[in-house]
């Protein structure tokens, strides 16, 4: 299971990826959960014990969906690994490594006006304490903030496209890879 920033979703998804003897990274490993067509695939370093055939990784560091790999890898101790536990072994180092990426993603994106990203905390503690003390009042202001920021949205996303911005300096002001900058533009535009 890799790690998911909740602003960035899976265009940052990142994870704890094997490093192989001679440096390279391995392709994926496909894991049989049992029964039926289906097949996980993964390329974080647990999966790379040498077992069933498959690459045996020395180190580890972390990796980013977006391409981006960290500069420093982690020897792996397999003596301290359990490959079949149903927990996930967790090797200390990539993830602060991919965290420090994240930070360089988002400074990277185009910043909030103050004034609006003060009010943004504001709206979301309110209706936080809103949904314990008053549920059902808490859900008419969700509904009437996703009609509003469903406006907005479609609004940018036309201005947006009308600026002629590339899908890479879109993706780069949204924090999302390049490919999922137009698609995201495409969605706000078509909402009704």
């Amino acid at each position: 299971m890799g790690w998911v920033p909740e602003e960035f979703g899976s265009s940052h998804e990142g994870w704890a990826g094997a490093v192989l003897a001679d440096g390279s990274e391995p392709g994926p490993v496909y894991l049989d959960p049992g029964s039926g067509a289906n097949f996980h695939e993964t390329r974080e370093w647990w999966a790379y014990s040498g077992i069933l055939n498959r690459p045996h990784a020395e180190r580890a560091r972390a990796a980013c969906a977006c391409g981006w790999r960290g500069a420093r890898t982690y020897a792996i101790d397999w003596t301290d690994v359990d490959v079949v536990s149903l927990y996930e072994p967790v090797i200390d180092g990539p993830e602060d490594d991919w965290a420090l990426h994240i930070a360089d993603v988002e400074s990277r994106t185009v910043p909030l006006p103050v004034e609006l990203a003060a009010l943004l905390d504001r709206v979301q503690e309110q209706l936080l304490h809103l949904a314990t003390d008053a549920p059902l009042a808490a859900l008419r202001a969700v509904a009437a903030l996703e009609r509003t920021t469903k406006r907005a949205a479609r609004n940018a996303a036309c201005n947006a496209k009308d600026d002629e911005l590339s899908d890479e300096a879109i993706g780069t002001a949204l924090g999302l890879a390049a490919d999922k900058a137009g698609s995201r533009l495409i969605h706000y535009a078509l909402r009704h």
